[in-house]
């Protein structure tokens, strides 16, 4: 897959508003620490692409359901009814912290809703509404903008069942293989690989996080080096409801 690997930090990403051009964005950033090339893999903040697509809530708009009052304890009662908007299952409750499956099929602490990084006091960031589409068509315009083929990973801060902290994960790509499927194939010792799957566009997200940091306003990174082009999604990641032991 690789010999080397650099991850690259894009700064100077001014702050987004619903609209910009994330594409131009990224491209000028990337200008400004020798380009971007073929085969490069740009991994952007879901926040980031979250506000160019209008994905923000005002609480001062938002009327708390019962539900949301019972489940917010002491907290704020209009966030937890825009985690319930969000969630299509609450999988597991212990108010206020509340673990729900998305639209997206993507089971996560509070269906995504963050007020992290957000657009200041009162405000809430949601997960776009379709990762996948969102990566696919920053990779188209970074496309037309520079010239330059890459791959797209649309990226996110995940809990882990049984691990302390956060990692991120890959919420929507596009120009990658996302999972690698290494069944079949033999191990140094000669062994056949069975069930062996990588989540190759996990693993880049994480990789970008290290450079991107959660306070420091760095929106996106360049991953250089790997050989991963392919036709993957973010949801290829996503375990499929027969196959999930813990529900």
């Amino acid at each position: 897959m690789t010999d080397e690997l650099r991850v690259v930090p894009l700064q100077g990403i001014p702050e987004l508003e619903e609209g910009d051009d994330l594409g131009v964005h990224v491209v000028r950033a990337a200008e400004a620490v020798g380009g971007l090339r073929d085969e490069d893999v740009v991994v952007v903040a879901q926040k980031a692409v979250s506000k160019v697509e209008g994905r923000v809530v005002h609480l001062a708009d938002v009327e708390p359901s019962a539900l949301a009052r019972e489940l917010a304890v002491e907290g704020d009662p209009r966030r937890l009814e825009v985690i319930l908007r969000e969630a299509r299952e609450v999988v597991r409750a212990r108010p206020p912290l509340v673990i729900a499956e998305t639209r997206h099929g993507f089971v996560c602490a509070s269906a995504g809703v963050d007020a992290s990084n957000a657009k200041g006091p009162g405000t809430l960031v949601l997960l776009p509404l379709d990762p996948d589409a969102s990566a696919a068509g920053l990779r188209d315009r970074i496309r037309e903008v520079s010239g330059v083929d890459v791959g797209v990973v649309v990226s996110d801060s995940f809990g882990r069942a049984w691990r302390r902290g956060t990692t991120d994960v890959a919420l929507g790509v596009a120009g990658i293989e996302a999972l690698q499927n290494l069944k079949g194939q033999l191990d140094a010792a000669g062994y056949e690989l069975h069930a062996t799957e990588i989540a190759v566009a996990d693993e880049i997200a994480s990789a970008a996080q290290l450079v991107m940091g959660k306070t420091s306003g760095i929106p996106a990174a360049i991953v250089r080096g790997l050989r991963v082009r392919g036709r993957g999604r973010g949801q290829d990641l996503v375990m499929p409801r027969d196959r999930d032991l813990f529900r």
